[in-house]
């Protein structure tokens, strides 16, 4: 988002911690502003952050709102666009939000226009264990309603959750669609592609037809299913499923059934340009998923042409459309019907070539340049609505 509004000709800053990765980069007794950050490689401003015991995993910031106000003034801050949940970035940013259009209305200073992304997954008890859940629940209905009540955007990845969203105490006026965005890079990359880097690199044979999938190996997005669907379609010889990623909590698992699997190969981490060979190599994508806000591995294969078998949950029920760009299956455990999914298409391949005709065009109009000048006319907007009121209900009351 930084990178695109820079782009597009917006001054534009990242504003993180100290962290990256979960691994702490650098020092600083409260903020540091680089033109340049060696791990991002954008403008970024580096706050001392400190990680939280619980949540889990999770960064807190120091002193926000106060560094937030001397940014105001030292980078002419207008807007700013928090994300995720969990934390205490939202909060604290939301509380000096309001503090900034109180003080337009009767100081007449210069208010600044808050949008929030969440990238919502609602607590399901599938996914996430009873005390996680409880503690999400909480979090939603105290910190994420307050934070939903005073932004001016509330940014939605689909439908589903922007419906969440107005459940939470969104106003259904501040809400915009904005679906995560396919970086105009990567896709130049997929264009770019062609499937014998991979084929070549992994040793596959050039008469298998690719069934892939491609993220961390982890429980979430639940790779040994894919590896339980290979093994329902083990007699096909025309099929060769890839799992390709970074090792998370389910690799060795993944590794140990599919090792006993003529019909499957586990790749590992892959580089930029073996992600977009594989993509264009592929026949079709499967995800078994268990939460995804909406997917933006689905959305690099759609657009390359990649037709997609998903669990369908949560955002993927929307981003993938059952009949037209992929097909649905009844969740992460539906291990024969997307075994039967995969085999449809494998003996249809006209219906596969429609489906990845479809795909494509789907996510044509997520494109990051897109998306992100869309942000931006919303957020001048909303400033000169803000002018031409004169400070009058500036504050949601």
């Amino acid at each position: 988002m930084v990178k695109w509004l820079r782009k597009l000709g917006h001054e534009a800053w990242l504003l993180t911690s100290t962290y990256h990765d979960g691994v702490k980069v650098t020092s600083t007794e409260r903020y540091t502003v680089l033109s340049e950050d060696s791990y991002t490689g954008l403008p970024t401003v580096r706050i001392k952050g400190y990680k939280a015991s619980w949540p889990p995993r999770r960064i807190m910031l120091y002193d926000l709102p106060g560094i937030l106000e001397e940014l105001k003034d030292k980078l002419g801050l207008q807007a700013l666009i928090t994300h995720s949940t969990l934390w205490n970035g939202p909060v604290e940013a939301a509380i000096w939000a309001s503090w900034t259009k109180l003080r337009a209305k009767y100081i007449e200073d210069e208010s600044v226009i808050l949008a929030h992304m969440s990238h919502f997954q609602p607590p399901d008890p599938l996914r996430y264990t009873p005390y996680e859940r409880m503690f999400r629940i909480s979090w939603n209905h105290a910190a994420l309603r307050s934070i939903l009540m005073e932004a001016d955007l509330v940014l939605c990845t689909t439908p589903l959750e922007a419906e969440d969203m107005i459940s939470l105490g969104a106003r259904p006026a501040s809400i915009r669609l904005f679906p995560g965005g396919l970086d105009d890079e990567e896709a130049r990359r997929i264009d770019e592609a062609t499937s014998e880097l991979f084929l070549s690199r992994y040793n596959i044979p050039r008469d298998r037809r690719i069934i892939a999938y491609l993220g961390t190996v982890e429980e979430r997005k639940n790779p040994l299913s894919v590896v339980r669907v290979a093994k329902k379609l083990r007699r096909r010889r025309d099929a060769l499923f890839v799992i390709a990623g970074k090792p998370g909590d389910q690799y060795e698992a993944v590794v140990r059934e599919a090792s006993r699997l003529e019909n499957i190969v586990v790749t590992g981490e892959i580089s930029d340009e073996e992600k977009a060979s594989l993509i264009k190599a592929s026949y079709l994508n499967i995800i078994m998923s268990r939460s995804e806000a909406l997917g933006l591995t689905q959305m690099e294969f759609m657009y390359g042409g990649v037709p997609v078998v998903t669990s369908a949950v949560y955002g993927q029920r929307w981003l993938i459309r059952n009949g037209v760009d992929g097909i649905h299956v009844r969740g992460p455990e539906a291990i024969a019907e997307a075994a039967a999914a995969v085999e449809k298409l494998l003996d249809n391949p006209q219906l596969r070539d429609r489906y990845a005709t479809n795909a494509r065009e789907r996510v044509k109009p997520f494109l990051m340049s897109k998306l992100t000048a869309r942000l931006a006319s919303w957020i001048s907007m909303l400033r000169e609505e803000f002018k031409n009121v004169l400070h009058e209900g500036w504050v949601h009351e």
